[in-house]
């Protein structure tokens, strides 16, 4: 029928800049949040006059945003230079002294340091890896290689990477495979992560190769 033919075209026209906008809607609200809960404890605590100069602020829409993006684009700025460095050198030394929220910030910050570096290799590179068993293929990213102890076990002609899952790929699961048990893909680390969240439906072109037997 040609009426749900035009639905649905329609739909995959306007479904994908829908959930784009709001995605980056709800960002902007849960950014405007945190800065409303901020301006509302610092009215608690500051006089009149500049309560009333904060009550004009609330009423912003993206404030939130401009200020997170701000806030990242002058820290960026500042710890470029060598004295930025030191005084970040003094902030990550405070906040690993203090009990339980050392282990947690040391972790995190080893994770973002690999993933976001400009010199990392951390999801530069799409995989094809055999799981959940041989015969049955799928995407991976590579993040690494085994290092210290596993590497000792392991021995050094393996890979570490990241299988995620679909359509969440922010879920997925670590392995350590054999070198000669994976395939590297021409296509993007973007392209990848598209042929993941469409469950296979948008597939690159640079999905070429041979599998090993």
């Amino acid at each position: 029928m040609p009426l749900k033919k035009y639905l649905l075209t329609g739909l995959l026209v306007w479904l994908p800049l829908a959930i784009t906008i709001w995605v980056l809607l709800w960002l902007m609200g849960l950014l405007d949040g945190i800065v409303i809960g901020v301006i509302s404890g610092l009215q608690a605590i500051t006089s009149d006059s500049v309560v009333t100069l904060l009550e004009r602020f609330k009423h912003i829409p993206g404030l939130g945003v401009v200020l997170v993006f701000g806030g990242l684009l002058v820290t960026g700025a500042l710890v470029s230079n060598v004295a930025g460095r030191w005084w970040l050198l003094q902030w990550d030394r405070l906040l690993t002294r203090i009990p339980v929220f050392k282990s947690i910030y040391n972790s995190v910050k080893k994770v973002s340091d690999t993933l976001f570096s400009s010199n990392g290799n951390a999801f530069r590179t799409a995989l094809l890896v055999q799981y959940p068993r041989p015969g049955m293929w799928t995407i991976a990213f590579q993040t690494g290689a085994p290092s210290g102890e596993v590497a000792e076990q392991l021995g050094s002609d393996f890979v570490s990477v990241y299988v995620p899952t679909t359509p969440n790929p922010t879920s997925g699961f670590f392995l350590m495979l054999p070198r000669s048990d994976v395939i590297e893909l021409k296509m993007s680390v973007d392209e990848a992560l598209t042929y993941v969240i469409s469950m296979g439906s948008v597939a690159p072109a640079s999905l070429t190769g041979h599998l090993p037997k």
